[in-house]
């Protein structure tokens, strides 16, 4: 008798439910930037290489070297794929047990002496200093500024880390979420279409302000989109 009650009292409540509203549609993807320079922009900035690399540098480590590092007024720039960078100061993201290749240090630190955090701080790698190429040279550092375009958006993020001497192309967690890339430590990441414009001379202190990065990047790009 309960469960025939139960099932009475719930059929006139389905009567008397409103009908569901049918599902909205999803809006159209939203094109994405931190600051006011568009993407298409910058790159109409960098469409030509004038290569400043004495070499060449490979995606991975089973590619064929194929991607110099070029300069400009005020800049350099490099045109790579983007491999998921998690190291650092491990989180819940990037660990020991998200990604075996984990490593618990940066090239650079915080101020306050921690490791950077891959996971919350946008940061690209730049190849170890070699032969092909240094950056150091070129007034680039730990905290410079660089202008990762993807697609239609522009992430500004600082010199973080240093990569193998002859790879290029590889940015933090953060720097590919925010680019709508995959950004695990698995899988994630894309194989090309990524630019990377480097400003040199600049520096965000303390590295891990992202807000001054963007302020100073915004400002860098306005500059070079102009000619300055």
């Amino acid at each position: 008798m309960r469960v025939q009650s139960l099932t009475l009292v719930a059929a006139g409540v389905a009567l008397l439910a409103p009908a569901p509203l049918p599902a909205a549609r999803p809006s159209p993807p939203v094109a994405v930037r931190e600051g006011n320079v568009r993407a298409a922009d910058l790159l109409a900035k960098v469409r030509d290489c004038v290569p400043v690399s004495k070499g060449r540098y490979r995606s991975d480590a089973r590619s064929r070297a194929e991607i110099p590092v070029c300069g400009a007024r005020g800049v350099v720039f490099w045109k790579a794929d983007m491999d998921i960078d998690c190291d650092g100061r491990p989180g819940l993201l990037c660990n020991g047990r998200s990604d075996p290749l984990f490593s618990g240090t940066t090239a650079y630190q915080q101020s306050d002496g921690r490791y950077l955090s891959a996971e919350t701080l946008p940061y690209v790698v730049v190849p170890t200093p070699s032969g092909i190429w240094d950056y150091r040279v070129h007034g680039i550092r730990g905290g410079s500024v660089v202008a990762v375009i993807y697609r239609d958006r522009v992430e500004y993020a600082v010199v973080g880390d240093t990569g193998p001497r002859e790879i290029i192309g590889e940015a933090s967690y953060a720097t590919a979420k925010a680019l709508g890339i995959r950004p695990g430590p698995h899988g994630g990441g894309t194989s090309s279409g990524v630019t990377y414009i480097a400003f040199k001379n600049s520096r965000v202190s303390p590295i891990e302000d992202h807000a001054a990065a963007v302020t100073v990047g915004e400002r860098l790009a306005r500059k070079f989109v102009r000619g300055g």
